[in-house]
């Protein structure tokens, strides 16, 4: 795993943020559940079973907050969560591509995404989770493109790092970087992330708290 590329205070300002007590707000099943667009957004996208639940509840230090299962898909909605005196949701999205459910419920879900990435004007960012195992798929490139179609700024962000051997690790961050370099929409930087170790997630944090802060967020 490499050094971290963040200062000593960026880091402490990421386990600031993340210190405070996140809390679930609501799913939306559709645009017209969505809450009010009334603060800047972070949110977190990837296929299904990449690792995505497991990864929020390491970063907001909740296991039980953001819903995980050895099924699949079972992220169905977008998930908002919120933490008091921050203005800022971090939104969970449901899993793309395999998932153990019915077609047309998995058709609903791509829709909503694509609607959600298209017409969201509080969204910063995406965090678009990667296995280490297995790198860039052909569904994270029809995300890619689609989130450079609609201008929003994404970031990879490879999950499981702690489930392959170092060398690999670094072919798949090297090849992946390289990938993401070609989208203009991509934001340059990776991070590394294991949620059972912990490892990345200190510097996924400190991403996190100096994009709020670069936006005027209050209380970051």
């Amino acid at each position: 795993m490499q050094a971290s590329d963040f200062t000593p205070e960026e880091i402490a300002a990421g386990e600031a943020l993340f210190a405070r007590p996140w809390e679930f707000l609501r799913s939306a099943p559709s645009l017209d559940t969505l809450p009010g667009a009334d603060r800047p957004e972070i949110a977190f996208a990837g296929r299904s079973n990449v690792g995505k639940s497991s990864l929020i509840n390491a970063l907001v230090k909740r296991r039980g907050l953001a819903r995980t299962s050895n099924t699949p898909g079972r992220t169905q909605e977008l998930n908002f969560f919120l933490t008091p005196g921050v203005p800022l949701y971090l939104v969970d999205m449901p899993g793309y591509g395999f998932a153990e459910a019915p077609k047309d419920k998995v058709e609903a879900w791509t829709r909503l995404v694509k609607a959600y990435l298209r017409g969201r004007p509080t969204l910063l960012r995406v965090f678009l989770l990667i296995d280490a195992r297995h790198g860039l798929k052909k569904v994270d490139l029809d995300l890619m493109a689609l989130m450079d179609e609609a201008a929003v700024s994404y970031q990879g962000v490879l999950t499981k790092a702690d489930k392959v051997k170092p060398q690999h690790l670094a072919e798949v961050v090297a090849t992946t970087r390289d990938a993401l370099a070609e989208h203009p929409a991509a934001f340059a930087r990776l991070i590394a992330t294991s949620s059972q170790k912990g490892s990345g997630v200190e510097d996924l944090r400190a991403e996190i708290a100096a994009l709020a802060a670069a936006h005027g967020v209050a209380g970051v």
